[in-house]
């Protein structure tokens, strides 16, 4: 790796933002975390940002040379908000970019998708992270964590779809060395875990490791929608459910090389992580 200016990280305080911020630090960057309430990351300089409130973006990006970006959450046109900024950025001295998106959106594809493709046009130096489902979305304070630790119930419209599920530190660990790497990746970049894995795995490997019960629940594509429309916006609610049918039609079945050919070490198995957590169902 080689030494860095300022690097942003926007979301420091999220799943993938705030481990990528303490690798960051920990191998000696300089990192300016930004969140909503600059919330004090170890470290590194806590910033406010939001990614609605312009009035917040100057001073994040204030010396920085290089940007971790986390979109909005629950956004479905997340361009209309990012492109502004990230010309901004360009002008402000950010010559790398390193943009989190997802493996089932491809660029030019709906929501990041359309900031993927205008990547490449701002930045001479970028990245973008397409990883397949976290890990951590079983273990920590997704929506299936919860209903796992409360009911011992995973439900999904991904039948019998299997998925190369990638452990959040795996994709901070390539995520630092799309920031800080001597050469940019210019490129995106696939990230699974080490096996592809269908819903009623998961569920296997949690009533193994943990020793309580959980079952896969199916549900439909419509029901799934309607569950989900509770909690966001209902043409966001159908882009998700409809993730969760392009599963159960193998669009997730796959796995890559891609985290041990960009940190030289293999990807965390998911039983591994479950194993290396005191009942992650119950924690």
């Amino acid at each position: 790796m080689t030494t860095t200016g300022t690097t942003l990280v926007i979301g420091a305080t999220g799943t993938t933002g705030s481990r990528t911020a303490a690798r960051l630090t920990a191998a000696g960057h300089r990192v300016r975390a930004a969140s909503r309430r600059a919330t004090p990351v170890p470290g590194a300089e806590p910033v406010p940002f939001d990614w609605y409130d312009q009035a917040t973006h100057a001073a994040a990006l204030d010396g920085a040379d290089r940007v971790y970006l986390i979109p909005p959450v629950g956004e479905f046109d997340p361009a209309a908000t990012m492109l502004p900024f990230l010309r901004r950025a360009r002008t402000a001295g950010v010559h790398r970019a390193v943009l989190l998106s997802s493996s089932a959106v491809p660029a030019g594809g709906p929501a990041v998708g359309a900031v993927h493709q205008a990547l490449p046009g701002l930045f001479e130096e970028w990245a973008v992270l397409r990883p397949s489902w976290f890990m951590q979305n079983f273990t920590g304070t997704h929506a299936h964590a919860h209903s796992i630790r409360d009911e011992g119930v995973i439900r999904t419209a991904t039948g019998n779809g299997r998925v190369g599920f990638v452990d959040t530190e795996d994709i901070a660990a390539v995520a630092v060395r799309a920031l800080t790497d001597a050469q940019a990746p210019n490129t995106d970049l696939l990230l699974t875990g080490p096996e592809a894995l269908s819903h009623d795995d998961i569920a296997s490997v949690l009533t193994e490791v943990t020793g309580r019960p959980v079952v896969h629940r199916r549900l439909t594509y419509e029901q799934m929608r309607d569950r989900l429309a509770t909690q966001v916006p209902q043409e966001f609610a159908a882009m998700l459910a409809g993730m969760d049918r392009a599963i159960a039609e193998g669009a997730e079945d796959r796995v890559t090389d891609t985290v041990q050919r960009l940190t030289r070490r293999p990807p965390r198995a998911f039983r591994t992580l479950v194993e290396s957590m005191r009942g992650p169902a119950t924690a």
